[in-house]
């Protein structure tokens, strides 16, 4: 019958002290980190460092080392947490305004925004049933931003035809997009 395999503390002396530390360490990263669960994550966090460190190298202290790598990972996740949360300060200062003391949003609600994509989508299934002349002087004009006289070159007409063109665009839509 096969013997299981050893588990991995028993050739490495380090992961020995560890296992029989487990407890205490996490007290000690919790007391540092702030929470038990942090604690917890920071004693997996140790011990997946512990074991995939090479073991070759000799530890004279094993109870000194075990408590300083625990350490420098309290100190690593509190310094990506000052990182994480100058990055949302930038953030925010970038894309908030405050106003008294509390963030204010920019962007619409969404309601408002859902309303708008909708009137937008009406707005160019009108434009696409205006007749071929004034649809293209008002895409020109309105949506192009090109002046009359411009539109005129470009349609090969007068401008007081655009100005018709355009004017009659206008009164068609907005008939068809009044509300009801």
């Amino acid at each position: 019958m096969a013997r299981p395999p050893a588990p991995p503390e028993a050739d490495d002396p380090l992961l020995a002290l560890y296992f029989e530390r487990r407890a205490n360490l996490v007290r000690f990263l919790a007391a540092r980190a702030g929470s038990l669960s942090a604690g917890e994550d920071l004693a997996q966090e140790l011990y997946l460092k512990l074991a995939a460190r090479d073991r070759a190298a000799e530890v004279d202290n094993p109870s000194a080392l075990l408590y300083r790598v625990a350490l420098n990972l309290v100190v690593d996740r509190a310094r990506g947490e000052q990182r994480a949360a100058a990055r949302d300060t930038a953030w925010r200062q970038v894309a908030r305004t405050e106003l008294g003391g509390v963030d204010i949003a920019e962007e619409p609600p969404a309601d408002e925004a859902a309303a708008s994509a909708q009137r937008l989508r009406q707005l160019v299934a009108a434009v696409e049933l205006l007749p071929p002349q004034a649809g293209r002087a008002f895409r020109l004009h309105k949506l192009e931003g090109r002046s009359h006289a411009e539109t005129a070159q470009a349609m090969g007409l007068s401008v007081k035809a655009v100005e018709k063109h355009i004017s009659a665009a206008l009164k068609a839509l907005t008939a068809r997009l009044a509300p009801r």
